[in-house]
């Protein structure tokens, strides 16, 4: 993409310095991921929750790949020619995922998360991407108002859960690892329950092993690309969602989305030792369908 600059304005009308958003690069990775750290750091705190990320390489990490995945687009903002801010449009599947975007605490409300938005929403419909999805803190009311005046819609709350693995095993469901022979009964499953398939990230998750899925009566009922922040999974019912959580090894990462309405599965939850962290919300544009079955969102959407 062409670097875009924008004026931004004061209250009072003073002109503040020029916005460039541009296409980010590899090498950008270090300086984002540590905004991102601080900025999620920030927000948390400020509202009584902890960081989504326990230390700045680990954002840091995940930038630099998304950074360098032709599967996703990202951008940085500059101000005055040093980096002020990030955003990431996931494109692996039809829906697009639109996160992390953050931006340096320090310079907050000149307009940066709008143009880091407007820029991912402009790419999204260059691709004639039929839905655009993200989950935002629920506590963060700059940034669900911002959302909403850019089109997104409330969808679904959410409860970010954690806590140890439960090695358990729900009877008459077995849970293994994903194999390729797997994807398209997986496929079918996640456009049963959701109108779209997600193929790409599932690919991708049995790729590096952390794909499982469960099977009833010999068939596949359930999958998940793994249990934890960046991971999805999708269910015919509550039970196959609770065999995929408690076959887990682990949960990754500030933990699993549960979809707070799904009030079984989330007393579930609570009675197996999971505890709430924090309060999100799933916020779509475009195409939406409300699920059937049972599904866990990934922290992208």
């Amino acid at each position: 993409m062409a670097a875009h600059r924008q004026a931004v304005f004061t209250a009072n009308g003073e002109s503040q310095p020029n916005v460039t958003v541009r296409r980010a690069r590899p090498e950008d990775a270090e300086r984002c991921g540590r905004i991102c750290y601080e900025a999620f750091k920030t927000i948390s705190e400020e509202h009584g929750f902890p960081p989504d990320f326990s230390a700045p390489d680990i954002p840091m990490a995940v930038l630099s790949t998304m950074f360098s995945d032709p599967a996703f687009y990202a951008v940085v903002a500059e101000v005055d020619g040093r980096i002020a801010g990030s955003n990431c449009l996931d494109e692996r599947g039809d829906i697009a995922g639109v996160g992390p975007i953050t931006i340096d605490p320090k310079i907050q409300d000149r307009g940066i998360g709008r143009r880091l938005m407007q820029a991912v929403l402009e790419r999204a419909a260059e691709r004639k991407a039929p839905g655009v999805r993200l989950v935002q803190a629920a506590f963060h009311n700059r940034s669900l108002s911002l959302y909403a005046k850019l089109g997104f819609a409330a969808r679904e709350p959410l409860s970010t859960m954690l806590g140890p693995a439960l090695n358990q095993r729900i009877e008459g469901c077995e849970v293994r690892h994903a194999e390729d022979a797997d994807v398209e009964a997986c496929k079918q499953l996640c456009y049963w329950v959701h109108g779209h398939h997600r193929e790409g990230e599932l690919v991708r998750a049995i790729q590096r092993g952390t794909a499982v899925v469960v099977e009833r009566s010999g068939r596949i009922s359930g999958y998940a690309t793994g249990l934890g922040f960046f991971d999805h999974a999708v269910g015919g019912s509550n039970r196959d969602i609770q065999a995929l959580i408690a076959a887990a090894g682990q949960f990754v990462g500030p933990g699993i989305l549960v979809p707070t309405r799904n009030a079984e599965l989330f007393r579930w939850c609570l009675e197996q030792g999971l505890r709430v962290v924090q309060p999100m919300t799933l916020m779509t544009m475009g195409l939406y369908n409300e699920p059937a079955g049972a599904w866990l969102p990934s922290i992208l959407y």
